[in-house]
């Protein structure tokens, strides 16, 4: 009521009411839109829309403090899943140094197993060519000795065919056959 009140004071006070003629009067458009404002705020208190203001307001104000919960609640999970997500890479990074180390020492490993077969070829292959070599010796000295046996034979048959007679020859060639008789039966 003092509202009103206090409203229809503010109205009078207005340059309106500096207008010509009675302000009291329907024919004073001033007063005909003073009432009309009065009536709309009297419909409006009428079916208590301030207050439905106020609950639609304190409603909107409850919806934004349990958003405002809720983008909290979400904000503490974010934080959770990225300390998670930096323990789980912290674990990561730990397993692929692991890994990387693991594979340094299997290198290492198989570069030494790498040189100790090399240096077993290497052994191998120069006992072979030792061997090839001491084969090729033995070949050479047996093919010189075979040509010397030639010779010697060429030389001894060459000298025992100018000292020898017809004679000499033919007995040797009796005894040969008789040789070979007794040795056949």
């Amino acid at each position: 009521m003092t509202r009103l009140l206090a409203l229809m004071l503010a109205v009078a006070a207005s340059p309106a009411m500096a207008a010509s003629g009675p302000f009291f009067s329907l024919r004073n458009t001033n007063f005909v839109v003073l009432l009309a404002f009065l009536l709309f705020i009297a419909v409006l208190l009428y079916f208590k829309v301030p207050a439905l203001i106020g609950g639609l307001l304190d409603k909107r104000a409850a919806t934004i403090r349990a958003e405002l919960e809720e983008a909290r609640k979400l904000r503490e999970e974010a934080q959770e899943l990225r300390a998670s997500f930096e323990r789980k890479k912290a674990e990561v990074k730990d397993q692929a140094d692991r890994i990387v180390a693991k594979a340094k020492a299997d290198a290492e490993v198989a570069a030494a197993q790498a040189k100790a077969d090399l240096e077993t070829s290497i052994a191998r292959r120069l006992r072979a060519a030792e061997d090839q070599i001491a084969a090729a010796e033995a070949a050479a000295v047996r093919e010189v000795r075979n040509r010397a046996i030639a010779v010697s034979v060429a030389a001894a048959s060459d000298l025992i065919a100018k000292n020898l007679t017809a004679e000499d020859a033919n007995k040797m060639i009796e005894d040969s056959i008789a040789t070979v008789e007794q040795r056949l039966h």
